[in-house]
């Protein structure tokens, strides 16, 4: 079974120091391909070369709105710019999206239409982090149609919510969250949507599944991610492994 880690930070220092034992573990087990969205302006334009670097890796650029306070009024329009002129080694845009427990969130909702105009011109699917804010993603789209879908990273919602997503072309991504007892309302989402709204994700170096708390999380364990999916699911382990991998290469076109 091949897998695709649909959302990773693998360029973020704490994976830096052994970073490549990291990624021979994870082909060990099956994982083929990495996913990784940008945060920043400066950390997107390093990505390019990371990709470079790294076999197996696909990249996005964006301007994460947890770090709302250090994008200054000028990066969306240099990383715009970056975009077209490589538009042809992105997966996607973002990461991006609205976070309600960060400040400024007028401006990010302004960042967050920007970013899915960008995506609509450049016929990419969006990346959308989202916290507290589906309302808020829900207006955006009404203002600003997302033509080629997406995402939603680390999806925690309702069934009338994944539908609503769903409906726009976008898939939900599937992380440790549903390794964790108390996630009884995801988790009873993930069994009930068809199989193809799915991908797998680990959002490493963070969101460590249940029993690996405090430690940093590895690209690897989206292995785990996917056991815990096959508990949710009717189909047979094979068959989910397949859809998702099949999902997250046609979405990003990999």
């Amino acid at each position: 079974m091949r897998f695709i880690d649909s959302h990773c930070h693998l360029d973020f220092p704490e994976l830096s120091s052994d970073l490549a034992r990291y990624i021979t573990n994870a082909n060990a087990v099956g994982v083929c391909g990495f996913v990784i969205p940008g945060v920043s302006l400066a950390q997107s334009q390093k990505l390019l070369t990371f990709k470079q670097e790294h076999a197996g890796c696909y990249i996005a650029v964006g301007l994460h709105p947890y770090f709302i306070t250090q994008h200054q009024s000028h990066h969306f329009d240099a990383l715009a710019q970056y975009a077209h002129e490589h538009q042809g080694d992105l997966v996607a845009i973002g990461e991006c999206g609205i976070d309600a427990t960060c400040e400024q969130l007028t401006y990010q909702q302004s960042l967050f239409q920007q970013h899915i105009q960008l995506a609509n011109a450049l016929k990419l699917p969006l990346i959308i982090h989202h916290r507290q804010s589906h309302h808020y993603i829900a207006q955006a789209f009404k203002q600003t149609p997302p033509l080629y879908g997406g995402v939603i990273h680390a999806f925690s919602g309702s069934l009338q919510q994944a539908n609503y997503y769903i409906a726009k072309g976008f898939k939900l991504g599937v992380g440790g969250t549903i390794s964790y007892e108390r996630a009884n309302k995801t988790k009873a989402v993930f069994a009930t949507v068809a199989l193809q709204h799915l991908l797998l994700e680990t959002d490493s170096p963070s969101m460590p599944l249940f029993g690996h708390q405090g430690q940093i999380n590895l690209p690897e364990r989206v292995v785990d991610v996917f056991k815990y999916l096959c508990q949710l699911r009717h189909e047979t382990p094979s068959d989910i492994a397949q859809q998702l991998y099949d999902s997250s290469c046609t979405l990003f076109r990999i």
